[in-house]
């Protein structure tokens, strides 16, 4: 069989390689093919304004979310059978779409086997994911509490949930949303609280980290992340305060002896955590130590969507010494980066 010039070409531009994120896309010159790896989260048969049929995709990696656009569904080199969290090879080109990075693609199939690291296509935590489990167990052994000692290495000690703790980020899309993200923020969590508890004698040390610990556990169940970040029917129903807060009901069920009064307190922790009513908070923080886990957690929360804002900037370009854009996490306000603009002064 004969195989023209630029069909040749085309297989072997088809079958190279090409290590890009898309992160690296923010510049990347538009209409200039590429190749990539990437994880397919959504893909939908939609029609233009003329009526003509064209596929939707979602596809991601671990830099980011990008927008695919097929325009001519019945190319054959558009596979036919990609689905929804099949790995996938994309070749295309960048577009623009009211100042959104689109990808226009031309061709696609579903890799094969070992073809590409699934961890390149999830974002995932850069720190040691055993390190800080050790940290946390770390603080855990720490305590003088017994009770709330033997509570925490009941629930640890779970394989099933360890390894759900080890892997599941912290939110869908707010904050520490990535792999790990869960483990990231409790330790951060840790380290905070551990420093502030001195400062107030008023506070119980082992039942503000029981809840720090605690509060998020929940997510375990109500995310998940096997295709993206999700939740589950399960957490959409009933979401992770109510889970968690059951899953150490039952915990203590099994703990014969176990305070009633230190049992209400843990509960009331992860009850409270959210602060406010309208932030989904069944109830409002009515102890020292519920108090202080809130303002903890909003801060890492907080501190983290600054910090993930100023990489954003940074990837896209963008001078140390400027204003961001709108931030919808820290209710639509621009920020500045007070070191970039320290460093920016004349």
């Amino acid at each position: 069989m004969h195989i023209g010039r630029s069909e040749v070409e085309c297989a072997k531009l088809w079958c190279r390689m090409k290590d890009i994120y898309i992160a690296d896309l923010v510049g990347f010159e538009e209409g200039k093919i590429f190749d990539g790896y990437f994880l397919l989260l959504s893909r939908q048969t939609r029609s233009t304004k003329t009526n003509k049929p064209y596929l939707n995709l979602i596809l991601c990696d671990k830099t980011g979310q990008l927008e695919g656009r097929v325009w001519d569904p019945g190319d054959p080199r558009i596979a036919k059978d990609v689905e929804r969290g099949d790995i996938v090879k994309a070749r295309g080109c960048v577009s623009r779409f009211d100042d959104r990075i689109q990808m226009k693609v031309e061709q696609i199939r579903r890799a094969a086997a070992g073809e590409v690291n699934k961890a390149d296509l999830m974002p995932a935590t850069t720190y040691d994911v055993d390190a800080m489990w050790r940290e946390l167990l770390g603080f855990v052994e720490s305590f003088t509490e017994p009770n709330l000692k033997l509570l925490l290495t009941t629930i640890l000690s779970n394989p099933e949930l360890a390894q759900a703790y080890r892997e599941a980020p912290a939110a869908r899309q707010l904050h520490h949303a990535w792999l790990g993200g869960l483990l990231e923020h409790v330790i951060s969590l840790l380290r905070l609280a551990d420093r502030v508890v001195p400062n107030y004698p008023i506070l119980h040390r082992d039942l503000v980290l029981t809840g720090v610990i605690l509060h998020d556990i929940g997510k375990v169940r109500e995310l998940a992340w096997d295709v993206g970040f999700e939740y589950t029917v399960e957490g959409t129903l009933l979401g992770h305060i109510q889970m968690g807060t059951e899953l150490v009901q039952q915990t203590i069920a099994g703990l014969p002896g176990f305070p009633p009064r230190l049992k209400t307190l843990v509960e009331h922790m992860i009850l409270s955590h959210h602060g406010k009513l309208e932030f989904g908070s069944p109830k409002l923080p009515m102890i020292p130590e519920a108090l202080v886990l809130n303002f903890l957690d909003d801060l890492d929360a907080k501190m983290q969507a600054v910090a993930g804002e100023f990489e954003k900037c940074a990837r896209e370009g963008k001078a140390a010494d400027e204003l961001t854009g709108k931030v919808w996490a820290l209710d639509q306000r621009q920020l500045l980066n007070t070191r970039g603009y320290l460093e920016g002064a004349d």
